[in-house]
């Protein structure tokens, strides 16, 4: 077999894995919708946060930090640099990294727009509502979560004081009238018309859900990046990079020094921020799927990488190091 025929076959093996891994879970994303529709009939549409529509809410400073859990915002201590900044802008916090931020500072005390996002329907995640620090601040932290969201996720988020809105994520919306995200719309809207829920591309994961939220929603033109490497850093094991989310299978019978492999796990040099990461063939899914949404996102719309790493660089992607941020951006 040629060289170019065993790559064709390879990145056909991948997409198919892909495909199969995207819909694996439908059935427990029908579950959740299911038992979530009651209270999403009598709970808040996430439509309430836009200040173009509540215009009880204030506009000034129309930027967001998005804090997702990529091994730089650690690296740089991001979080640290955030509380002690003078920052007034919108906080939108990944979910696994809700109670870091907490503990590190980043309060709805001190930055009253706060908000966490969820997108993942597994029960697991729970657990990053679980901590006494969520429970006690809680109540001035404004929740996202998608239809599709575990219940008892949800419900995880709402003892701790969190406050619920609804939000629609998109997957299928392709198909048409037949598509669940058509079908789940009109069963949403079956007891009240106008209870109609934002919409909004994931690119499968929550920090790209969490920037989508940022200029869809919360209507804001300036968008920051703080943790959303999409990528793995050099120092990380072979056997992490490998098995991350069970996706092992993929590199199955591949030997790590053929050319097959380097395609898989393609090592990528940044250029804004002079560092490499390695892309599995997940993260290679989230990146590129990241930067075409922020290349295609309105010109209105400023995307400033401050992860200082990763591999989210590129057309409609200005970079900069977190603390120059917080400088110009800080008012």
């Amino acid at each position: 077999m040629s060289a170019n025929s065993s790559s064709k076959e390879l990145q056909s093996n991948i997409e198919k894995i892909m495909e199969k891994k995207q819909y694996e879970n439908f059935h427990e994303w029908v579950t959740n919708f299911a038992l979530n529709l009651p209270r999403i009939w009598v709970e808040k549409s996430a439509k309430i946060l836009n200040p173009e529509i509540n215009r009880n809410l204030k506009k000034e400073n129309n930027s967001a930090i998005v804090i997702g859990r990529g091994p730089s915002i650690n690296k740089y201590e991001h979080l640290k640099l955030l509380a002690k900044s003078d920052y007034q802008g919108n906080i939108i916090c990944c979910d696994g990294k809700l109670a870091d931020a907490l503990n590190a500072g980043v309060t709805p005390d001190k930055f009253s727009k706060f908000y966490v996002v969820t997108i993942d329907p597994y029960s697991s995640i729970k657990k990053h509502y679980e901590h006494e620090i969520v429970k006690s601040y809680g109540s001035k932290i404004n929740g996202m979560f998608t239809v599709l969201t575990n219940p008892e996720v949800v419900e995880k988020a709402r003892h701790s004081g969190i406050q619920i809105h609804w939000i629609h994520s998109l997957f299928d919306y392709n198909e048409g009238e037949k598509s669940f995200n058509n079908l789940s719309a009109l069963m949403i809207r079956a007891k009240n018309n106008e209870h109609r829920l934002p919409a909004i591309q994931t690119g499968g994961n929550v920090g790209t859900a969490a920037w989508f939220t940022a200029w869809q929603i919360l209507k804001c033109s300036t968008v920051a990046l703080i943790g959303i490497n999409h990528g793995w850093e050099e120092s990380d094991s072979w056997e992490t990079i490998i098995h991350h989310n069970n996706k092992g299978e993929i590199s199955e019978g591949v030997e790590k020094d053929s050319e097959a492999f380097q395609k898989l796990y393609k090592k990528i040099y940044n250029p804004d921020f002079d560092c490499n990461c390695i892309l599995d063939p997940l993260f290679q899914f989230y990146s590129e799927a990241l930067k075409e949404f922020i290349e295609r996102s309105p010109e209105k719309i400023t995307t400033i990488n401050a992860t200082e790493g990763g591999s989210i660089f590129g057309k409609r992607i200005e970079s900069m190091k977190f603390k120059n941020f917080l400088e110009r951006y800080h008012i």
